[in-house]
């Protein structure tokens, strides 16, 4: 079987917010689909029904925390707290984009003495991300 065409490293990356490109703040963006899996099981061997649910998206960014007025995604998301947010996630330039709407929410502030300060969120997205 040949490698995979579409196999790529995440770098140069693009992660737009509100059509602000924050991939400078941010260390990871992954979109996570969850699943559930229903499972019936009936009085014979061979008797089982299963069936998996609609997605429901998320999305995952780690980032540094930037409070600056008017560039900081960490400022951003918090002020946009419970707001819905356009983002656009392409994990290397020129490949595949995903379009998707997020429901912002508040980020940490502040950290460890002499560490950076970073963030962890998990966004909900509104329906599913569109690829492209």
């Amino acid at each position: 079987m040949a490698a995979p065409a579409g196999a790529y490293v995440l770098r140069d990356a693009t992660f737009t917010v509100e059509a602000t490109d924050y991939a400078n703040q941010c260390t990871s963006v992954v979109l996570t689909p969850e699943q559930a899996t229903q499972t019936l099981k009936t009085m014979v061997p061979d008797g089982i029904v299963q069936d998996v649910d609609t997605a429901v998206w998320t999305c995952a960014i780690n980032g540094i925390q930037d409070y600056t007025d008017a560039q900081g995604l960490a400022r951003l998301l918090t002020e946009m707290a419970g707001l819905p947010l356009d983002i656009v996630f392409t994990p290397k330039n020129g490949g595949v984009a995903a379009t998707a709407t997020v429901v912002g929410k508040a980020v940490p502030f502040g950290g460890e003495q002499g560490a950076f300060t970073t963030f962890s969120v998990e966004l909900p997205i509104v329906g599913a991300p569109v690829f492209a």
